[in-house]
């Protein structure tokens, strides 16, 4: 029996690993506790076993994503969509594992953008996911990963679609909205995924702590809810487990925060991704 907190439930952000962590028994968790909705970010591309040469061949991680996905929308009352790209620190991999050179290392991720984009025409994908290191990195490097996260902005700007970011920390990315913005892409459909609760620039999509969702609740701004999720069996519960959005969720409601409850879940995802989490939510 799942729990009803009279409002939809959406995880932004989160990994779902069929074949070597829990998978749907993860989603079972979150919509036993009053999860409703969920975004399914696919898994790096080197924790899936890919070492793609050619865009083409990132194929089989999002295919996997996908499938789990079509999965999780038997499990849920409300739907998971996917969200497709190529994590950041593929970079490093490429170059300091497999000897690429930064600038072949920016092709390559360029062209498995490119791969993830044709789902979105094709219907069946609702944002991208791009970003750049979060950790110290060489110029070359930095550079080829700015082009690499300018690239996706303007492949979610040609879409009109969402562009999901991973990062370094910060509260002040205005750097990348204007970009955004240059590129024709909405700020506001730029997501920050392992947000703190106050973000100058794109939308925030908050990591689920008290003390963030507190920070977030206040501003009043559009804002979503995220864990992280890894789904790896090495790590559990790792970033945060599944059950962890609709607890919060449940915490705020009693906490008098009902307002940014309804901004995290049902007004930002509209405003964000075009998502009816309310219509799409079978009660």
């Amino acid at each position: 029996m799942s729990e009803d907190l009279g409002t939809p439930v959406l995880d932004d952000h989160l990994h779902l690993d069929p074949d070597h962590g829990r998978g749907i028994e993860a989603v079972k968790d979150f919509a036993r506790s009053g999860g409703t909705h969920l975004l399914v970010v696919n898994k790096p591309s080197w924790l899936l076993g890919v070492e793609p040469e050619t865009g083409e061949e990132f194929r089989p991680v999002f295919e996997t994503t996908i499938d789990v996905v079509s999965r999780a929308d038997e499990v849920l009352d409300g739907r998971a969509w996917p969200v497709l790209g190529v994590h950041p620190g593929l970079v490093s991999k490429l170059v300091d594992d497999r000897g690429y050179a930064p600038e072949e290392a920016r092709d390559l991720m360029q062209a498995g953008l490119d791969l993830a984009a044709e789902y979105v025409d094709a219907g069946e994908v609702v944002a991208l996911k791009t970003g750049r290191p979060h950790y110290d990195t060489t110029d070359a490097v930095w550079e080829a990963s700015n082009a690499v996260l300018r690239h996706g902005l303007a492949l979610g700007a040609e879409r009109g679609c969402a562009v999901q970011l991973h990062t370094e920390a910060s509260e002040d990315l205005t750097e990348i909205a204007e970009w955004a913005e240059d590129a024709g892409l909405d700020p506001l459909k730029v997501v920050k995924h392992y947000a703190a609760g106050e973000l100058a620039g794109p939308t925030p999509s908050v990591m689920s702590e008290k003390d963030r969702l507190e920070r977030a609740a206040e501003r009043g701004e559009p804002f979503l809810m995220e864990t992280d999720f890894v789904d790896d069996p090495d790590r559990p519960g790792a970033v945060m487990g599944p059950k962890t959005v609709p607890r919060r969720v449940r915490w705020m409601r009693e906490e008098g925060y009902d307002d940014a409850v309804r901004t995290a879940h049902v007004e930002t995802p509209k405003r964000v991704y075009g998502l009816d989490t309310e219509e799409t939510w079978d009660r």
